[in-house]
């Protein structure tokens, strides 16, 4: 049984998860800037939908906007945490997430191709390198900013944005609304893939697989927080870029 106090619990609390998230932020801003200073090129898919959302509320400073609004609302609610529980942080606790995102992320394809398998009957062909065209140092990037912005768009906007509009704006069932939350996002999330100029082209292989992934992303979300899911998400995409 877990304790109150248990690294399965503290690790999913703000003053950690948030924390932990955010050098996946600032790699991948220093990544961007120093591939592109003028900041016109290449970067990942759900930051430039997020970035744009932002700039139809505040123009050519939407970026700015979008980076304010995540790194100042973690930052708060990171201190909202640290007020309730007193006595720091302690170093054990970040070095055990890396480590269980590290696993999760060796493990994660493993345990997807399989369930892909068994649904499909045959694994094929996987196609899921979309960045042929790309420089590998940009790739790198859009990897990083796949962990972060990926999960903020899909599972934690997404996701938890239509989970809750299904509960309280039609009166379903927290279970029923989850469910359908996490099977619509994931949906959304593989199909995403294959839009735009760097996208992949479509397969059903592999967009099943990316949906299935999408449905264990959001499983891990719920059950480890968004900064354990967010390097595992990354990690999972740099090994592909590294190995590939």
């Amino acid at each position: 049984m877990r304790s109150p106090g248990s690294y399965w619990q503290t690790s999913r609390a703000p003053r950690y998860s948030l924390l932990f998230a955010l050098p996946l932020l600032l790699l991948y801003e220093a990544l961007a800037a120093a591939l592109d200073p003028a900041g016109v090129a290449v970067r990942n898919g759900a930051d430039v939908v997020l970035r744009g959302a932002a700039g139809v509320v505040a123009g050519s400073r939407g970026g700015l906007v979008l980076g304010v609004l995540l790194v100042g609302g973690s930052l708060w609610l990171v201190w909202r945490d640290l007020r309730r529980h007193r006595g720091g942080l302690r170093a054990a606790v970040f070095s055990a997430m890396m480590l269980e995102s590290v696993v999760l992320a060796l493990g994660f394809g493993l345990v997807v191709s399989v369930v892909t398998t068994q649904l499909l009957g045959s694994l094929g062909a996987l196609a899921l390198n979309a960045g042929g065209a790309l420089g590998w140092w940009t790739q790198l990037m859009v990897s990083l900013g796949a962990g972060l912005y990926e999960e903020l768009l899909f599972r934690v906007l997404l996701a938890g944005g239509l989970a809750w509009a299904l509960r309280a704006g039609l009166g379903w069932r927290p279970a029923v609304a989850g469910g359908t939350a996490v099977l619509v996002s994931a949906l959304v999330f593989s199909a995403f893939h294959y839009v735009g100029p760097y996208g992949d082209t479509l397969q059903l292989t592999s967009f099943v697989f990316r949906a299935v992934a999408g449905i264990f992303f959001s499983a891990l979300y719920v059950t480890r927080g968004f900064g354990i899911t967010a390097w595992t998400h990354a990690l999972y995409d740099v090994f592909l870029l590294v190995l590939g």
